[in-house]
């Protein structure tokens, strides 16, 4: 069984083949080798768990040897016991991750698994200036709580700020934890009504004479497809890198690490300039690619299928007004159900559960 060592230095070879301009012209092998890497970065981050967990370990017994406090003695052994627990799962987990290769953890994943998707949220300042990016920047913040108290995991793929902390668009990638089953995994299930244009009704923070303003932003939700669902061929697309921009660039500024992928046949450009390595960037952009061109394709068939009930097409209809945040009135109202909620505070801050059980309702 490999050790620490050897999982980093063969996770630093794959950085270094994936950095190679090159290697986009061999789609396949990128995209076992993205695998591998994803696969060795759990492994990774399974071992610095374990060293932390060691430290506290070190830290308890060191406590329990100094004998001085024995209410502090009781606490440090009970919290030993458990924190020596911990360490054998998590040597169990590394031991298992080893053993399987990453092709085998795709294959053998649970049948129900699979049908859970990730998704891609696309959140856009739409009219109202630096309100309207300052509340993109609140719904951003509210689908992240709402991922953490759902469980799930969210990362940022691109983004572009506003000097004053707002976002102009951000794009970020929701998907379950690997060991959510049944409802609870099921991320497309529980946002693919967010999609559509939210309004806010509240007095800026940059207005002196406390008069309200309205202003919008659009959210789109995308399914996120399986490898084999969207298959590209590189020779469909231009990449270019480019320095990245935005307030606090300064590192990011010096080099080319921000991406640029033209999708040449359907013309669909994204990018990602959010990390500070090109190849993590390149990899973002990548998958909000995909999102996109399944997004397109849904679209097509939709319009094709005369006489089908016209369902929210990608779960993000953008055009459409679905939702007000009403501050002065403390409420959130959905137009679709006409129903309302109040205490936007706690909405805003992750607290979506109730708004998504009446929309599920009512679709139902």
């Amino acid at each position: 069984m490999p050790g620490i060592e050897d999982t980093k230095e063969e996770h630093k070879k794959i950085l270094e083949q994936l950095s190679d301009p090159e290697l986009i012209s061999n789609w396949g092998a990128f995209e076992d080798l993205s695998k591998r890497k994803l696969h060795l970065e759990r492994i990774l981050a399974k071992f610095a768990e374990v060293e932390e967990v060691k430290e506290k370990i070190k830290e308890n017994q060191s406590l329990i040897s100094a004998n001085e406090d024995p209410e502090l003695m009781s606490l440090a052994e009970a919290d030993l016991v458990q924190l020596i627990e911990r360490q054998k799962i998590l040597e169990q987990e590394i031991a298992d991750l080893e053993k399987n290769d990453f092709a085998e953890e795709s294959e053998n994943t649970n049948s129900d698994q699979k049908q859970y998707s990730a998704v891609i949220v696309e959140i856009r300042a739409g009219t109202g200036g630096d309100e309207a990016a300052l509340f993109a920047s609140d719904l951003f913040r509210m689908y992240s709580r709402f991922a953490a108290l759902e469980g799930w995991k969210s990362e940022v793929l691109d983004s572009k700020s506003t000097n004053i902390g707002g976002v102009k668009e951000i794009t970020f990638e929701m998907s379950p934890a690997s060991s959510q089953r049944g409802e609870n995994g099921n991320v497309l299930f529980k946002m693919k009504y967010e999609g559509g244009v939210h309004r806010v009704q509240r007095i800026p923070s940059t207005e002196k004479s406390g008069r309200i303003h309205t202003s919008t932003a659009t959210v789109a939700v995308l399914a996120k497809p399986k490898k084999s669902e969207i298959k590209i061929k590189p020779d469909d697309l231009r990449i270019d890198f480019y320095r990245a921009s935005g307030p606090g660039g300064q590192y990011v500024n010096k080099r080319e690490t921000a991406v640029r992928i033209t999708h040449l046949p359907s013309g669909i450009v994204v990018t990602s300039q959010t990390e500070r390595n090109q190849l993590k960037n390149k990899e973002n952009a990548l998958s909000i690619l995909e999102a996109k061109i399944l997004e397109k394709k849904q679209i097509e068939e939709e319009e094709s299928m005369a006489g089908k009930r016209k369902d929210q097409v990608g779960w993000a209809k953008r055009s459409e007004k679905i939702r007000t945040y009403n501050f002065p009135q403390d409420r959130l109202t959905d137009h679709r159900i006409k129903k309302s909620w109040h205490n936007l505070a706690k909405i805003l801050d992750g607290d979506l559960s109730q708004v998504v059980k009446s929309l599920k309702k009512a679709d139902a």
